[in-house]
């Protein structure tokens, strides 16, 4: 009989460098990632898609590989900057996940001059003793150039920032308004008074919004208008519009520039809700009663004719005096904004009543002037017109995906689950040593989560406590099997309402339609989906939602619409992620000014490696290495959120008062450091005398301060207790980014409205 030898086990998967020089392999069967020393990263770049095979574990029990067989070499281009040193050229990668320059020949600068951004294509790869080399392609200019972090930002995470040849014909041939042959089978609400509700710097308005009373059955309610830009009138499906639209999925907001979804005739123009000119759109038309409850409803093509361009901000002035000058200057439009502040306060008492999740943080927004130089940082002010708007899209976008539910039409839901039990246990075991009587079941609803919030809202650490409640759920995303809405506690959800800037509005728009004509939408072919949509379907492969797993074969339709959802959700989550590095840039760039200078600030985050504190002034977040606390020994304690002295017993938590100093900015890292000057915190645990027992604390340390601002977002990862010993202080290594943040409900307000 023959034996069977056993070979070691190989594993596929995609190289993820570090800017410390090691790396890690994101398997392709979902599995642990595998370590790659640095001397295994000589041969291989970020992205290289390769076969690793486990050779060692190392003392915390995570694998190390080798790489054993490089299958492909990623496409990506490289972004850097260009560098003469001794005579050679070569460019150092922005992206330091790139761990090594990139040699350019002579020949290849494409005239190009020291120190200018360029774009390299490689022609060779790196190999054991040899680097990379690679051509310029193109020269984005200086780095201070104004917008240069946003042209870096679109090229390094893949966002498309340029429309096809076609899709821009196909725009130019669009007509410059309404048509007379576009009323047909349209009803006409050009005499209502609708109006659109935006912040001051949009030039999008893909929403408009009417109210008046009226009986529902003997009762007092309202009748609530929400009229959306009808996009799919001019965006025919599998289009070159309807390509390009759908591989970017959505627009992408960066300070002082938006990359659209659209091209600019229809964002800005045929499709915007702009004033007083006529404009095709899709309407949801509701009976809300008194108590909140949307009674009915009805979808229906119109024609409409905004009445007035209104700003948040006005609104406000308006409902908070309807005898000022603004009210004076907009007298016939003042009662509708009335019935619709009465129609929001209903809809919020029906919110209420639901236990949905409804946490204040606070936002922040970066005022440039004409030179893209940062002039302030100042918190993004929530009025009351904001929630008046916020509230008008969520109800559509029930009854958008109520309606489609209900004729048993595939479509794409807005899907945000409850906590993972590991999730729930963590969360529990935290607000058991703050003290908190209350908690949560092992099947939490929403209601649990605002009972809490409103029972520790009183307290010097809510913020704390809130900081954490938001960081133990789960990201939404978009998914043709219908779980529900957990912090909104709906039943079904979608979003309806923005079209001009999401690409799953524009499919919602569809479905309704298809079946308001009695016919069936069916996908078109789309193009394959990128490395975003791959990196997300791994993610979720060995986490299946429990709606899905309700289908057990589902059919090549819904396989379909989950491939576009997933497309959808990574793309959402990608221009987050370049939105942030854009922010994170212009804010260390901001802050390289303060170099030396004090602030005080409160501590945002706590790692195993140090305190993140955000600035009361600036907004703006930087990190204390934990070497830079003091020499002490210092654990981190995980159900606290807070670093531990063992031997003085001082402590730092999240909501902690301090005190800084500016030390360092690293542009290049988008890394700002700072240095403790003292504590500020009267509560803040105080150095005790060395003795027996050392390390007793108080069950409860009380904090305040502000929490980061969040959208319903936290991530999967948890650290451990560990402990770090004092070295000379220095910048470590390890003041990398900090942990992904939570977040909270996303806001349906026009700016941020779109990412519930």
């Amino acid at each position: 009989m023959k034996t069977q030898k056993n070979f070691p086990e190989e594993f596929l998967g995609v190289v993820a460098g570090h800017r410390d020089g090691h790396g890690f392999i994101s398997r392709d069967d979902g599995g642990a990632d595998i370590y790659l020393a640095p001397n295994e990263m000589r041969a291989v770049l970020h992205k290289d898609k390769v076969k690793v095979l486990i050779v060692r574990s190392d003392r915390r029990g995570r694998p190390e590989g080798r790489v054993t067989e490089i299958v492909e070499r990623s496409a990506s281009p490289i972004i850097g900057r260009l560098l003469q040193e001794g005579g050679a050229w070569l460019v150092a990668p922005e992206d330091k996940r790139y761990g090594q320059d990139v040699l350019i020949p002579r020949t290849a600068l494409a005239g190009a001059k020291p120190g200018q951004v360029v774009v390299v294509e490689l022609t060779e790869p790196p190999a054991l003793y040899g680097q990379p080399v690679g051509r310029v392609c193109e020269v984005l200019g200086e780095v201070d150039d104004p917008g240069m972090e946003i042209e870096i930002a679109v090229r390094k995470y893949g966002v498309p920032h340029a429309f096809s040849e076609a899709a821009l014909g196909q725009a130019r041939g669009l007509p410059e308004g309404v048509r007379p042959d576009d009323h047909l089978h349209r009803i006409d609400l050009t005499d209502v008074p609708l109006v659109t509700i935006d912040g001051e710097d949009a030039r999008d308005f893909d929403d408009a919004v009417f109210a008046q009373p009226a009986k529902v059955g003997r009762s007092k309610g309202w009748r609530l208008l929400v009229a959306i830009a009808d996009v799919s009138h001019y965006v025919d499906t599998g289009s070159s519009i309807d390509i390009d639209a759908y591989d970017r999925a959505t627009s992408v907001y960066f300070p002082r520039r938006v990359i659209p979804m659209l091209p600019e005739k229809l964002s800005n123009g045929l499709c915007s809700l702009n004033p007083e000119v006529e404009r095709l759109c899709m309407v949801c038309d509701m009976l809300i009663t008194a108590g909140g409850e949307i009674h009915a409803y009805q979808f229906y093509p119109a024609v409409m004719f905004s009445h007035a361009r209104l700003t948040y901000t006005e609104v406000a002035a308006i409902l908070g005096n309807t005898r000022g000058p603004e009210a004076t200057q907009r007298k016939p439009l003042v009662p509708h904004l009335l019935d619709l502040q009465d129609v929001f306060r209903a809809l919020l008492q029906a919110r209420q009543a639901r236990g949905a999740v409804d946490f204040e943080t606070t936002e922040t927004q970066i005022v440039c002037d004409e030179s893209g130089r940062i002039e302030k940082i100042v918190a993004r002010v929530r009025n009351e017109a904001h929630r008046v708007i916020e509230e008008a899209m969520l109800a559509a976008n029930v009854c958008s995906a109520d309606f489609i539910a209900s004729n048993k039409r595939p479509g794409l839901y807005r899907v945000h689950e409850g906590p993972t039990p590991e999730k729930q246990e963590t969360l529990r075991a935290y607000l058991k040593v703050m003290g908190v009587s209350q908690t949560i079941s092992d099947n939490p609803s929403p209601g649990e989560y605002q009972h809490i919030a409103q029972a520790t809202k009183d307290r010097p650490d809510a913020q704390q406590i809130h900081t954490m409640l938001l960081r133990s759920m789960q990201q939404a995303l978009y998914t043709p099997f219908n779980g529900g809405h957990f912090g909104l506690a709906f039943d079904a959800y979608t979003h309806f309402t923005s079209p001009i800037r999401r690409y799953p509005d524009l499919l919602v728009h569809r479905v309704i339609k298809s079946i308001l004509k009695e016919s069936r939408y069916q996908l078109p072919k789309l193009p394959t989906p990128g490395d975003a949509h791959a990196k997300l379907s791994k993610r979720l492969a060995n986490k299946p939602m429990a709606a899905q797993a309700m289908h057990k074969k589902p059919s090549a339709d819904l396989l379909e619409w989950q491939a576009a959802g997933l497309h959808c959700s990574a793309n959402e989550r990608r221009a987050d992620e370049a939105s942030r590095d854009v922010e994170a840039w212009l804010k260390c760039k901001y802050m390289r000014e303060h170099l030396g200078e004090e602030f005080g600030g409160v501590v945002s985050s706590v790692t195993s490696f140090g305190l993140f504190v955000t600035l009361d002034a600036m907004y703006v977040e930087g990190l204390i290495h934990i070497t830079e606390l003091g020499g002490e020994y210092f654990k981190f304690d995980e159900a606290r959120q807070e670093l531990r002295g063992e031997r003085t017993g001082i402590r730092f938590a999240l909501g902690t008062r301090v005190q800084v100093q500016v030390s360092r900015v690293d542009l290049d890292g988008r890394r700002i450091d700072f240095r403790l000057v003292r504590e500020t915190d009267d509560r803040i645990a105080k150095p005790v005398k060395p003795r027996a027992g050392a390390g007793e604390f108080d069950d409860e340390k009380k904090t305040s301060g502000s929490a980061r601002s969040a959208k319903l977002r936290t991530d999967d990862s948890s650290t451990t207790e560990a402990g770090k010993r004092i070295k000379p202080p220095r910048a470590g290594k390890e003041a990398g980014k900090a942990p992904a943040r939570s977040g909270r409900a996303e806001s349906a307000a026009k700016g941020r409205k779109n990412r519930r």
